[in-house]
């Protein structure tokens, strides 16, 4: 069927069918339109999209408004009292400090002009003074000498008598040769211990008689131990002990 000689016929017959069918078609034609451009733009690329960041303008917050203050109603003026008169001063009457009446130094008592009388006699007792201070002096050293030596004397005689008693226990036991002749003398050194233990009898210097010097030489190491001190301070560890074969 032709569409020339049919659409006639619809718009004869039937005129609202026509715009129907131009309706359809255009229908179809935006259809197949959003189909075709749809496709393409899916295969194009995405173009690049610039960004500008433009830094924001800082918000200045407004100042708040001024709040209205209430007004105060107006304050009662009070008027003070009228203060009371100051008190009148009193008069005090000050007395007049007195014044200080300085005391003058008193004069150093001087000394009497001395006479030449007085003077010697003060010169005689210093003299006596000084005298009599050196005569205390020499009576003290004098003293003190005399103890000393006396001191002295009794050591000396407190070791004698140490010593006596030494060579009297080796005298003891000395045997005399019969062939001696004369009155030789024997020194011998003798070494011993606080307990009078003696350690050594060496002949220091001979009689001139080899008999005798043996015979003392053996009484010595015979009288061990020897006589001690009656004090300690007494005590020599070397002896030097002299014999004679006709000494008592």
């Amino acid at each position: 069927m032709n569409t020339a000689n049919t659409l006639p016929f619809v718009a004869q017959d039937e005129p609202g069918k026509l715009v129907s069918a131009v309706l359809a078609i255009g229908v179809h034609l935006l259809l197949f339109a959003f189909l075709f451009y749809g496709i393409r733009w899916q295969n194009q690329k995405p173009e690049a999209i610039e960004v500008e960041l433009v830094q924001a303008t800082p918000v200045v917050a407004e100042p708040p408004m001024p709040q209205e203050q209430p007004v105060a109603p107006p304050e009662t003026v009070v008027e003070p009292e009228p203060a009371p008169p100051p008190p009148k001063p009193e008069i005090v009457l000050k007395e007049k400090p007195k014044p200080v009446v300085k005391e003058k130094p008193k004069p150093a008592p001087q000394e009497a002009p001395r006479t030449p009388l007085s003077f010697l006699k003060q010169l005689e007792q210093e003299f006596k003074q000084v005298t009599a201070r050196k005569e205390a002096a020499a009576a003290d050293k004098e003293l003190s000498q005399i103890k000393a030596a006396q001191a002295a004397s009794a050591r000396n005689k407190a070791i004698a008598d140490y010593i006596g008693k030494i060579r009297g226990k080796i005298k003891g036991n000395i045997v005399l040769p019969p062939e001696i002749k004369g009155n030789p003398e024997a020194v011998f050194e003798v070494v011993q211990l606080p307990g009078g233990e003696i350690l050594s009898a060496k002949l220091k210097k001979s009689s001139g008689h080899a008999g005798y010097d043996n015979a003392v030489e053996r009484a010595i190491l015979k009288s061990s131990p020897l006589p001690r001190p009656d004090s300690g301070e007494l005590f020599h560890r070397e002896l030097e002990l002299k014999f004679r074969p006709m000494e008592n």
